[in-house]
């Protein structure tokens, strides 16, 4: 069926948890930075108490795109984004965090790219163009090297793999079962399924800051062992000479 005049061009979800004191600036800055309308913003939270709800509430009268999801699937980020992925309805959804480190003006280009062809959009840091600014140091080696590395000896035609600003086609959705379960590896994951499946992946430049209110739940050693599995899987599909089989 063809899309609809007022059926919205991309979807963008925003999991969080206690953002209170950053979403209403977030989410005004998606709006002033994006042309591309109309447009679906998921706001998913875990619990009705999470206090990014109130500011949320008082703002969509003035940004009717902007709707209130609860996590359906269980707490964490990985079940939010999951929840995100079920319930949007655009051909196209970006996923960002809601703590102002992403940057918006981001999104109307990476929408050019996968309208172009692409299933998977990166907005990269460590491409020419991009940077990082503020965050922990060992975080940030880890991850320049996960995906400069993957980059030169994977063939990944992107630089920058670990990072969860992405944009996913819904071909790509509809097509992999998620087996993440750390939660924040799922970029990666996705990322890596679509390039074993011959899909296309595009990147565009982004600055990535670190967040100036709130507390990170990001914890590097914890996940570790998440991401090394699909960093593994992609350079041994370079390496191995048999095809891996995709959930």
């Amino acid at each position: 069926m063809a899309p609809g005049r007022d059926d919205p061009v991309v979807s963008i979800i925003l999991p969080v948890y206690n953002e209170g004191d950053n979403i209403a600036s977030v989410l005004r800055h998606l709006s002033a930075s994006m042309a591309a309308r109309p447009r679906q913003v998921l706001v998913v939270y875990d619990f009705d108490a999470d206090t990014t709800v109130p500011p949320v509430k008082a703002l969509q009268a003035e940004m009717p795109e902007v709707q209130l999801q609860r996590n359906q699937l269980g707490r964490g980020v990985l079940n939010a984004i999951r929840t995100g992925f079920a319930v949007s309805t655009a051909p196209y959804v970006v996923v960002m965090m809601a703590d102002g480190s992403d940057e918006p003006e981001a999104v109307d280009g990476m929408l050019a790219l996968a309208r172009a062809g692409a299933d998977v959009v990166s907005a990269s840091r460590y491409m020419r163009g991009g940077r990082q600014v503020g965050g922990p140091r060992l975080k940030a080696l880890l991850s320049r090297t996960a995906g400069l590395s993957l980059y030169r000896l994977g063939a990944l035609p992107i630089h920058d793999a670990t990072s969860n600003f992405r944009l996913y086609s819904r071909r790509l959705l509809n097509r992999v079962t998620i087996e993440s379960s750390g939660g924040f590896e799922l970029g990666l994951e996705l990322t890596v399924k679509a390039h074993l499946l011959g899909m296309r992946l595009a990147e565009l430049p982004t600055t990535w800051r670190d967040r100036t209110k709130g507390q990170s739940r990001f914890r590097v050693f914890a996940l570790l062992p998440h991401y090394l599995r699909w960093y593994a899987r992609c350079l041994a599909a370079r390496f191995v000479p048999r095809r891996l089989p995709l959930a």
